[in-house]
This record gives C-alpha cells, sequence and structure tokens, in this order.
C-alpha cells in the first residue's frame, strides 16, 4: 500500500468520525456504552473539532513527495498519536469504561499506528 492511500483512508476515518462526534457526540458514545453529560458531550465536540483538523492535514498532505520534511513530520505526529491512542483504548476498554464495541477502537489505533509506522521507519523508494 502507499502512503498516499494510507493517508486517504486515515483522512476518510477520522472525518467521519469528527463529524459525527461534533454533531451527536451522545448518541455516539451511547454506542459504546457510554453515558455524557454536558461537559462530557463537549469534550467529545473538541475531539471530534481535532479529527476534523486531522483529516483536513492528511488529506492536503498526500500527495507530498515522501523526502518532503514536512510529510515526514505529518506520519511522525500521526504515528505518536495513533500510539497514544491505542494505549488510552487499550486502558479504557481494560477498565471496563467502554462496552465490546470498545475493542473496535483499539484495534483501529494499533492498526494505523503499525502502519503510519512502517512508514515512518522505511526509507522511501523511487516511482
Amino acid at each position: 500500500m502507499k502512503l498516499s492511500v494510507l493517508m486517504l483512508i486515515k483522512a476518510i476515518i477520522v472525518f467521519v468520525f469528527g463529524i459525527v462526534f461534533v454533531l451527536i457526540p451522545r448518541n455516539v458514545m451511547s454506542f459504546y456504552g457510554m453515558t455524557l453529560q454536558q461537559d462530557g458531550a463537549l469534550m467529545t465536540q473538541f475531539f471530534g473539532a481535532s479529527f476534523i483538523l486531522l483529516g483536513i492535514v492528511l488529506w492536503a498532505g498526500r500527495k507530498a513527495s515522501r523526502n518532503d520534511v514536512a510529510l515526514k513530520a505529518i506520519v511522525l505526529a500521526v504515528t505518536v498519536g495513533d500510539l497514544i491512542g491505542f494505549i488510552v483504548a487499550l486502558l479504557g476498554q481494560l477498565r471496563g469504561v467502554m462496552n465490546v464495541f470498545g475493542w473496535g477502537n483499539v484495534a483501529l489505533y494499533l492498526i494505523l499506528a503499525l502502519a503510519f509506522g512502517y512508514f515512518l521507519f522505511t526509507k522511501p523508494t523511487e516511482s
């Protein structure tokens, strides 16, 4: 898989999550067995806004050269962010904060962290 395709996939994922987190935070989190008060809903909306920002960065940067320093910074940031997201999601799941659907988030963060990490640690090829 090409990095540009991975970035497109991640952009779509975070756009979708970001939009629903902003528009219907309580409904989305109830899917995971969580009940949000007003403050939790607001924080979820902030999280959604950050996801939309990330989607725009990924979408706009997906066609950059693998040697571009900005693209390297994006890949590093996404790798680290997804690794932290994996740890947070795993700890939340092990503590019983989310229902069984939370395992999907754990898996998604892990897969994306590994995929972006692959591109972080491999040399670009000429194509």
